[in-house]
C-alpha cells in the first residue's frame, strides 16, 4: 500500500494543486523549525521554507517514491540552509544577534508544557545558551546535531538526508557532540 506522501507527490506531479497544498501543510512547520534552528533567523527560515517548496515543486518528477518523502524534503531544506550558512560564514556571529526578539523558540524540546515563571526563565536561558552554542558549531556538525537532537532523526535518516555514509554521520555526531560539550564547558554550563 502506497503511503500518503508518495501518493500526494504523485498527484502533485500530475498537476493536482490541492495535493501539493497538502504537502505544504504537512511540512511547512517542520522545515521552518529546521531552518530556524540551523540559521537562527526567522526571515531566513521563511525564505528557506519558500525555496524548499519551490524546489520540491519544480523537481517532483525527480522524486523517487520508493524512498521516504520526508527524507527528500529534509535533504532539500538542509542543503538550502547549508548554502546560506556558507554564504554568510564571515558574518555569522553578527547575524546571531539579529535573532533576538524572536521570542522563545525550541520550547518543543522541553518535556513540561507549563513550567513556572522561574522555571521558564531558567529554561529559556538554558535554551538560549544551547542555541548559541549550536549556532557556533561548524556547518558540517551543526546540521547533523540539529537533525539528530532537535528533529530526532535516526542516523540512517540523517545519512539519507545528507547523502553521506552512515559512518561519516556517526563520526560527525560524535565530533559535533564533543564540540558542543566543549563550547558549553567553556561557558561553565555544566
Amino acid at each position: 500500500m502506497e503511503g500518503l506522501e508518495p501518493r500526494l507527490a504523485k498527484l502533485a506531479r500530475n498537476g493536482d494543486r490541492d495535493a501539493f497544498r497538502e504537502l505544504v501543510q504537512l511540512y511547512k512547520d517542520r522545515i521552518y523549525h529546521l531552518a530556524y534552528r540551523m540559521l537562527g533567523n526567522a526571515q531566513e527560515a521563511e525564505d528557506v521554507v519558500q525555496d524548499t517548496f519551490l524546489r520540491v515543486y519544480t523537481n517532483l518528477d525527480r522524486y523517487d517514491d520508493t524512498h521516504k518523502f520526508s527524507t527528500w524534503i529534509y535533504r532539500i531544506g538542509t542543503n538550502l540552509c547549508i548554502d546560506r550558512l556558507r554564504k554568510r560564514k564571515s558574518t555569522l556571529s553578527l547575524d546571531a544577534e539579529s535573532s533576538e526578539g524572536e521570542g522563545i523558540d525550541g520550547h518543543d524540546m522541553l518535556s513540561s508544557p507549563d513550567p513556572l515563571p522561574e522555571q521558564q526563565l531558567v529554561l529559556s536561558e538554558t535554551q538560549q545558551v544551547i542555541r548559541d552554542a549550536i549556532e557556533k558549531l561548524p556547518a558540517k556538525y551543526k546540521s547533523i546535531v540539529i537533525l539528530r537532537y532537535l528533529h530526532d532523526m535516526s542516523l540512517q535518516e540523517i545519512s539519507d538526508v545528507l547523502n553521506m555514509p552512515i559512518t561519516t554521520i556517526k563520526t560527525r555526531v560524535h565530533r559535533g557532540r564533543e564540540a558542543l560539550r566543549k563550547k558549553l564547558d567553556h561557558q561553565h554550563f555544566f
